[in-house]
């Protein structure tokens, strides 16, 4: 069942020449056999958009509940559709794999690499947050290009473990944060580079949208265990954690989000959506310092209702010290800048403050606005700036495409990882509250023991050898 430490040196061995010349490795017409790894909600949104990419074949699909029709919601909680994420009948595991019929089905990744890894081309990963390590992580060592739902992983280590995997490992890689493919990075790319973004000081960005545990209550300990589904390899679900946790519908479906010890909360969630090219091209990195200035609920188990948290960096590269706050919580808001005339900030998105400039946009792949937009119609009006930013593939296309050979990704883990790495210094600061300094070079908080032992977590006896680069 698990991934043998000859079976891994073997792979490595192998791995130069497949990212060299991944076309020359793939079957005939320059298929890409796929195996997906989480195939409910949004890991079977993952599947279908990859495998609708033309020459994608589907070999084998791997979820611990993988024959599951069955919604499940809290008992003290009736599904709430408006919520995104959750789980509908034609969002459920049975009805993903029923499109692919003649994939082989598993329950653990590690048996699916054991049995079919010759047969594998490719990975798609849509696990919760906790599990993208071990199973991105086996990939790779076995020389697969994975494509991984965001965020890259749960905590620092993991995100630093990946990058250097990918450079070991020498395999395309893509984190999905789908608007990195989108507008928005064609447009903040080209107006980084002709100077319409430029010296930027601060950056205001929220996410206001309830969250599923928002309405839990008195949390004072992880929940009792309930009765196990049947068919659900709870031992797998649980992954490299440490601690045993029984079963629980807190948990899973879905709801793994709001712990500490599963999920990366808000932050991990749609920063990766918001904050994606602003960390890219303004060449952020890691931060100088971090702290949380607003918790409310905060709490030993699960992230609060509502937190402000902030990011200082340094100068870099000739562009200025700059900030980022980042808010959270229904009805948390960031304030309103005067050049939106009146108009509240509201909605999921950010405020862009640099030195000539003000701009606001959304998420994901929406492109950003200058404000006041008066401004903006007679800068296009004037030819400043265009609104024409090419053609350009899907996120999951480039992935394939990187797979065969004839793109880079545009969100490998060398860009992804830092910036999942911010958002685990994020959830550390939401889960203590404080103010934290951040060694840059050295990679540590140097101004908390407590702190600095949350950058990474203690694995599961068994689990160790995905540590091991």
């Amino acid at each position: 069942m698990i991934i043998s430490r000859r079976q891994t040196l073997g792979a490595a061995g192998a791995v130069a020449g497949y990212s060299l010349i991944p076309g020359k490795v793939l079957g005939a017409n320059n298929q890409v056999n796929l195996a997906a790894i989480g195939i409910g909600q949004q890991g079977g949104n993952i599947l279908r958009a990859i495998s609708g990419v033309p020459g994608v074949n589907v070999v084998a699909l791997c979820d611990v509940d993988i024959d599951s029709d069955s919604p499940v919601a809290p008992a003290d909680q009736k599904p709430n559709y408006s919520i995104p994420g959750w789980m509908s009948a034609r969002a459920t595991p049975a009805a993903a794999a029923a499109k692919f019929p003649d994939a082989k089905k598993y329950r653990d990744f590690r048996k699916m690499f054991d049995e079919m890894g010759s047969q594998i081309d490719a990975v798609c990963i849509g696990l919760p947050d906790h599990s993208h390590f071990p199973a991105t992580m086996a990939a790779m060592m076995l020389g697969k290009p994975v494509y991984v739902e965001k965020p890259l992983a749960r905590t620092f280590q993991e995100c630093e473990l990946l990058m250097k995997a990918e450079k070991k490992y020498g395999v395309a890689t893509q984190m999905g944060n789908q608007g990195h493919s989108g507008d928005n990075y064609h447009q903040f790319k080209l107006w980084k580079e002709t100077g319409i973004i430029k010296n930027v000081t601060h950056v205001d960005a929220q996410m206001n949208s309830p969250r599923r545990w928002h309405i839990w209550d008195n949390v004072t300990g992880f929940p009792p265990g309930d009765k196990l589904p049947a068919g659900l390899d709870w031992d797998t679900w649980l992954g490299t954690t440490a601690k045993h946790h029984d079963f629980n519908q807190r948990y899973h479906y879905g709801n793994w989000r709001g712990w500490h010890q599963f999920g990366t909360g808000c932050f991990g969630d749609w920063g990766a959506h918001i904050l994606d090219t602003i960390h890219e091209f303004l060449e952020l990195g890691l931060p100088s310092s971090f702290k949380a200035s607003k918790l409310v609920g905060q709490n030993d188990y699960i992230f609060p209702l509502q937190s402000t948290i902030n990011f200082a960096f340094p100068a870099r590269n000739g562009m200025p010290a700059m900030d980022i706050d980042w808010y959270d919580g229904a009805g948390n808001h960031a304030p309103t800048p005067k050049e939106m005339g009146g108009k509240k900030f509201r909605g999921n998105g950010k405020v862009i403050y640099s030195e000539d400039l003000v701009f606001q946009g959304g998420t994901h792949g929406s492109a950003l606005q200058i404000v006041p937009y008066d401004k903006f119609k007679q800068m296009l009006v004037d030819g400043k700036v265009s609104k024409n930013y090419g053609k350009h593939s899907s996120h999951h296309a480039n992935f394939i495409n990187a797979v065969r050979g004839d793109e880079k990704t545009r969100s490998p883990f060398s860009v992804s990882g830092p910036l999942c790495q911010m958002f685990a210094l994020g959830c550390i600061a939401q889960r203590l509250g404080g103010e934290y300094t951040f060694d840059r070079k050295t990679k540590q908080i140097t101004n908390s023991k407590l702190a600095n032992g949350f950058l990474k977590d203690e694995v599961r006896k068994g689990w160790e050898q995905y540590y091991k680069i």
